[in-house]
């Protein structure tokens, strides 16, 4: 897929933001009002997730503004990174909601101030949420795709685990009707309230190793390697690192020429080896070339770190082991 203009993604993101805040507050609205009316704690905690999606979407139309801005002196490599940031910022603000059910919940259990009664209120929510969600994940994944967005695929992802959620609300309804046991209920948000919390953490983990410049893909490394070893003259491809900017790949490499060479022609290998990585790899921001001459190369044991085609295979060693 052809990576869109930069005007044209953050359009797709503000529309894409734009449509999951009003969908969500809707959503929240209802979910909210008929939570306290049926003082149903797993709907009040389906709405509280439906808030935090208000957030979300709130913080996609921001973004939208802030990456269309071109590079400039202090931002040389772009304003991508805002992206993972708002994304970061959202990890706290999805595991506070998911604790603050927690702690409701169990004190729910723990005191048994629970409802006897189970509204149909409750199921009308959970029917609406279910449909709701599912109209917005998919406009969620299509936009999320075209704009190729982490931020609103994972968006789209959070409103398939909504979908979840509200399923499990239904069910729980049902196995209180069916075995007359009302504390199904706090049992149901103490459920929502974990799967909110692992959410968070799943995503702070993945927003923290972008923003650490840490890449844990393994075969973009071999594609890399691969790539490379398909330019004429090029040998012993090393010190590889691959960093991600939002949707862009940022990439720094040494390979080894012959060292007779003149300067213009190890520049025109290292062009070369540059536009073979691009095709190979989609949405290259940059990729910084070291030329260095074959057998004479050496590195000083305090250089920063970076990959060899050995360190990429030892890892799929290990991962074919574990």
């Amino acid at each position: 897929m052809d990576t869109p203009h930069t005007d044209t993604r953050s359009r797709l993101i503000a529309a894409a933001g734009l449509i999951a805040l009003a969908g969500n507050l809707l959503l929240a609205a209802v979910k909210l009002s008929i939570g306290f009316a049926a003082h149903s704690l797993a709907v009040l905690g389906d709405g509280i997730d439906s808030a935090t999606d208000v957030c979300i979407a709130l913080m996609a139309v921001a973004v939208s503004r802030i990456i269309a801005r071109p590079s400039d002196k202090e931002h040389p490599w772009g304003h991508g990174r805002a992206e993972t940031t708002a994304t970061m910022i959202l990890s706290f603000i999805i595991f506070f909601a998911g604790a603050q059910l927690l702690l409701q919940s169990a004190q729910a259990l723990a005191t048994g101030s629970y409802t006897e009664y189970t509204s149909p209120l409750v199921i009308i929510a959970a029917a609406v949420s279910i449909a709701g969600k599912c109209a917005l994940a998919a406009v969620q994944r299509y936009l999320g795709k075209k704009a190729q967005s982490p931020m609103i695929l994972a968006n789209a992802q959070n409103m398939k685990n909504d979908i979840i959620m509200s399923a499990g609300v239904l069910a729980g309804i049902a196995a209180a009707k069916l075995f007359g046991r009302p504390e199904l209920d706090p049992v149901i948000a103490l459920a929502v309230s974990l799967w909110i919390i692992k959410n968070a953490v799943s995503l702070f983990g993945q927003m923290n190793t972008e923003l650490m410049d840490g890449n844990t893909d393994n075969e973009l490394y071999r594609t890399l390697f691969a790539a490379i070893r398909s330019v004429p003259g090029v040998s012993h491809p090393h010190r590889a690192r691959i960093r991600k900017i939002a949707n862009h790949w940022d990439i720094d490499v040494d390979i080894e020429v012959d060292a007779n060479m003149t300067v213009h022609q190890a520049h025109e290998i290292a062009e070369r080896t540059a536009a073979a990585v691009k095709c190979a790899i989609p949405d290259v921001y940059d990729i910084m070339v070291h030329i260095e001459p074959a057998g004479h190369a050496s590195h000083h044991p305090e250089e920063q770190y970076g990959l060899s085609e050995a360190d990429v295979e030892r890892e799929a060693t290990r991962r074919t082991d574990a």
